[in-house]
């Protein structure tokens, strides 16, 4: 006796491109932060856009990114906000308790972009690092 298939015992498929929610941190005057969104726009993924100036940030999520990405990466040493700190604050930050506690006070001092998705976050931007990234 032959068997019968059933229309619903055909396997699931997916697309090839699995669901990702995909969270862009920077501010949105930062040159870097406005290529990386003109870039995800331009391919059109939907990303949500997230000023940490504006809108803050918290601890949970500066946690989250330090999994990914060192906190030596995360801190920009070469911008104005870093610069303009008092050499005994720079000094201070040594570790990632520390950077945390600085990037929660100074936002700004954190270098920009930061791109979390697909459960890993990555930092700055270059059109083939984002290639790279969305098409895994």
């Amino acid at each position: 006796m032959a068997a019968i298939m059933s229309p619903f015992a055909a396997p699931l498929r997916y697309s090839a491109l699995p669901f990702m929610t995909i969270t862009l941190y920077g501010i949105p005057n930062c040159d870097t932060v406005k290529k990386a969104r003109t870039w995800l726009a331009d391919r059109q993924q939907d990303f949500t856009f997230h000023d940490f100036r504006k809108q803050g940030l918290d601890a949970a999520t500066v946690q989250d990114w330090l999994k990914h990405v060192d906190w030596e990466v995360l801190v920009n040493r070469k911008g104005t906000t870093w610069r303009g700190l008092p050499d005994e604050r720079k000094a201070a930050v040594t570790d990632a308790a520390s950077a945390t506690e600085l990037m929660l006070e100074f936002p700004s001092v954190i270098k920009r972009p930061v791109l979390q998705a697909a459960g890993t976050a990555h930092v700055g931007f270059k059109p083939e690092q984002y290639q790279q990234i969305f098409t895994k």
